[in-house]
């Protein structure tokens, strides 16, 4: 993987992916061995069909399974499946093909949902005490965490986690062992790891290679004792830009210095308001919440940040129901009352406070005070953004052409957005100076 001189990738071919992805797996010897692949579901923009096909083509003949981690994502159906990964599936039994044949092989793979809602799934491999979570979170939370994972990795001798890395709002990057907490994980420390995030808030965590949360993630997936191995991949809109294969300690860092480069922008001064154009993979609120996410550092305050996505009418498929029982706050509007709300999810808690954003609750008055304002462009109706304490305009209002090229006057268009992160230029001095 390799940057031009103007900061460009210089996207791989397919030749160099199949080097790379089979002298990285030869490195996990698995002959006569039972795979697992864990895999992102299609929220993530990543080439799967291409790694699905080259996982076949180079471990042909083994068992070879996938699984899609989907933390508390929907369940994906055969439809959905088969556009992942480029390949037909029937009843979760998908046929790997020749790359240049649409005749199936010998060579069957299943392909499973990780089925977070059923309590059956999960098998506890250990416990975080309260004293680690306590160093974990340098002191902002203190309980016992089990960590349950899905029981379905017991089942092989070999893991292999397969995704991409961007700047994430939690956990500071995604990829490595985040596939395995909250990706096949239970709600414990999804909830745990969500609002410890929270409580540091997202500003300061995103686009960070340490966190607290990737501390606490990856003391968790200590408790795995199944070998794996990693494939990070550095996705740009034009293709594959880098894959990183081998240990989590070794390849990951190395997927995150190169997302460091392609995934954040930064710019000189802050905008009034910015049109977050959310692409047809965010099918609800809780995952297009990434357009708030990656731009909340470049709204000026006072600003306003608008999630365009005409495409999208429901807040959360999984957790809609609660999140029009609290709403959306800041954080300090949870954590100054704490006992009302401390039995809700927290993990919903985390997402209501992250695309809320930055701001301050005043708990004498009950006045709280967000930093910028968040607005929907949906199909969500305007009394239901209004009920979760969202701004609302008529997506049919919108003429993106009337946004665009008006960043001299504070209006920034952003198409595509959720993955690329903006930050301001002089966080990157202020970095260069620690």
């Amino acid at each position: 993987m390799s940057l031009g001189k103007d900061s460009t990738p210089r996207l791989l071919n397919e030749a160099e992916v199949h080097a790379l992805l089979e002298e990285g797996l030869a490195q996990a010897h698995l002959d006569g061995k039972r795979v697992l692949v864990l895999i992102p579901d299609g929220t993530r923009t990543a080439p799967i069909p291409l790694m699905f096909r080259l996982f076949h083509e180079i471990l042909r003949g083994r068992a070879l399974d996938f699984l899609v981690a989907l933390g508390t994502h929907q369940p994906m159906d055969d439809t959905a499946l088969s556009r992942l990964v480029g390949s037909p599936v029937h009843d979760g039994w998908v046929a790997a093909s020749h790359p240049h044949s649409h005749t199936p092989t010998p060579s069957r793979s299943r392909i499973f949902n990780h089925r977070w809602d059923l309590p059956e799934t999960f098998t506890t491999i250990g416990t975080l005490t309260e004293h680690e979570i306590r160093e974990l979170s340098q002191g902002m939370l203190a309980l016992d965490v089990p960590v349950k994972v899905n029981k379905m990795i017991l089942d092989y001798d070999q893991l292999i986690v397969c995704g991409p890395v961007f700047p994430h709002e939690v956990a500071g990057f995604s990829g490595g062992t985040k596939y395995f907490f909250p990706g096949i994980s239970g709600p414990e420390v999804i909830n745990f790891t969500h609002w410890l995030g929270a409580l540091i808030t997202s500003m300061a965590v995103i686009g960070t290679r340490s966190t607290p949360v990737r501390a606490a993630i990856d003391r968790a997936a200590a408790f795995i004792h199944v070998p794996t191995l990693f494939c990070n991949m550095v996705v740009t809109h034009e293709g594959l830009a880098g894959l990183t294969v081998g240990s989590y300690e070794e390849a990951w860092p190395q997927a995150v210095e190169l997302s460091s480069q392609l995934h954040i922008k930064y710019v000189e001064r802050p905008f009034k308001r910015v049109l977050s154009i959310m692409p047809a993979m965010y099918d609800d609120i809780w995952t297009a919440a990434k357009g708030m996410y990656k731009l909340e550092p470049v709204i000026a305050a006072g600003g306003e940040v608008v999630i365009y996505a005409p495409h999208i009418t429901e807040i959360s498929y999984t957790h809609g129901r609660i999140l029009d029982e609290i709403g959306y706050h800041v954080r300090d509007y949870f954590v100054k009352q704490w006992e009302r709300f401390k039995d809700y999810p927290w993990g919903v808690l985390a997402h209501s406070t992250h695309l809320r954003g930055d701001g301050i609750y005043d708990a004498e008055s009950g006045v709280e005070r967000p930093r910028i304002w968040v607005t929907l462009a949906t199909g969500i109706p305007r009394e239901r953004c209004e009920h979760v304490n969202l701004g609302y305009l008529d997506p049919a209002t919108i003429n993106v052409r009337d946004w665009e090229g008006r960043e001299a006057e504070g209006i920034l268009v952003v198409p595509h957005a959720g993955e690329m992160l903006y930050r301001l230029e002089e966080s990157r001095i202020n970095e260069s100076r620690i």
